[in-house]
């Protein structure tokens, strides 16, 4: 290579948006051991980056080793090691487990225990991976820190933007919606712009041993695939029975703990109202009473969310001068993204959608997408309750 070609070179960015070669680059990997953060490690290893990939060990793996649908298992650990060792780079296991006891499995327990329905995910991107992680990642005098999550980083004129991953199916914004200014300008999402059948597709040519690994699909702490088998152990008067109660005020029944129940719930209710018509719904839960409150579908439409903890991606800072603010809004993750607007009710920030909706629900996340371009992510909060 010339002189002159080199300093071309030097001056161009590489695929990660830093001017310099791609082996003088170096990127942590967060790899959980499934097909997506391992073909994220492994393209930019074959990319020539100077990789070092981690997987955090989360809690105890002897009794989810068998578990095929939760990441994070004994296995995912071995998983990653042969990625690692098959592209040639260094791969590291940090054992989280106090930390992510502390920071996300208490705060599963004690969310269900308030009557509220969590997204632990989300609690474990806000703290173990995105802030404690990250932290190691810079310790260890990385560039920036990859994933294999399904968003886009979208460089904007000076600023950063986080956006939807290409395919609407795969796309993870909603579970990252807590992610913040400095995070994004540290963080690479290189699959953002592929779909899970490029994605498998290229873990076939990468010849990797995840190539047909299913996807995770269960709470990564729940080996038996029943959450309420964790929060009673951990909160044991979150199964504390109680009454079923019509929202007209009659007892219908008992309940076995409001653990069971979530916003919306018509299943597993075991009761009706006594007219043989309506069918019933979880309206409400208690906690402080230890009721369940239960009435007609048409109950469950609102129209106003009120939300805390506010993370606000946008170009201003995120206070009362953008009351009346047009957005669109996710209540669930799978859910479409739908008309509101921003606003300020004595000083707390509020939510009004343009049309009643169903299922809100306690300790979910309430996300903000741009009206003008729906891909970006604008940031959200945690759901504290809603109203007509």
């Amino acid at each position: 290579m010339t002189a002159k070609s080199s300093s071309s070179a030097i001056k161009s960015l590489n695929s990660l948006g830093f001017a310099k070669a791609p082996e003088d680059t170096r990127v942590v990997v967060a790899m959980s051991g499934g097909v997506d953060s391992s073909v994220c490690a492994a393209m930019l290893a074959r990319e020539g980056y100077d990789v070092i990939g981690i997987t955090l060990q989360l809690y105890d793996h002897g009794a989810a080793i068998q578990k095929a649908k939760a990441c994070c298992s004994g296995q995912d650990i071995y998983d990653a090691k042969r990625v690692a060792e098959n592209m040639g780079f260094p791969h590291y296991v940090l054992d989280y487990e106090s930390k992510f006891n502390d920071a996300v499995m208490q705060d599963f327990a004690d969310t269900y225990l308030k009557g509220a329905t969590p997204i632990p995910c989300v609690r474990c991107n806000q703290t173990v991976k995105f802030r404690d992680l990250l932290q190691v990642a810079k310790e260890l005098g990385a560039d920036c820190m990859a994933t294999g999550h399904y968003v886009r980083r979208v460089v904007s004129g000076n600023r950063i933007e986080l956006h939807r991953g290409a395919e609407q199916a795969k796309d993870q914004s909603y579970f990252l919606f807590a992610t913040t200014h400095a995070q994004l300008d540290f963080l690479r999402f290189p699959l953002g712009s592929y779909n899970k059948a490029e994605t498998r597709q290229l873990a076939v040519e990468l010849g990797l041993n995840v190539a047909s690994k299913p996807d995770s699909q269960d709470i990564c702490f729940v080996p038996t695939g029943k959450y309420t088998d964790v929060v009673k152990k951990l909160r044991p008067e979150a199964a504390d029975p109680g009454d079923v109660v019509h929202v007209d005020g009659r007892v219908l029944g008992r309940h076995e703990g409001i653990m069971h129940y979530t916003i919306g719930q018509r299943r597993g209710l075991g009761i009706n109202d006594g007219s043989g018509q309506d069918p019933l719904f979880v309206l409400r839960l208690d906690a402080a009473k230890k009721q369940v409150i239960v009435g007609p579908r048409r109950k469950l439409l609102k129209s106003r969310i009120y939300i805390k903890e506010v993370n606000w991606l946008g170009e201003d800072v995120f206070d009362q001068s953008l009351a009346g603010q047009d957005v669109l809004v996710k209540t669930r993750s799978m859910k479409p993204p739908v008309g509101a607007k921003l606003v300020v009710i004595d000083g707390e920030i509020a939510i009004d959608l343009d049309d009643p909706m169903e299922g809100i629900a306690p300790g979910q996340a309430c996300v903000f997408y741009d009206v003008e371009n729906p891909s970006r992510t604008l940031g959200g909060g945690w759901i504290t309750s809603s109203h007509k």
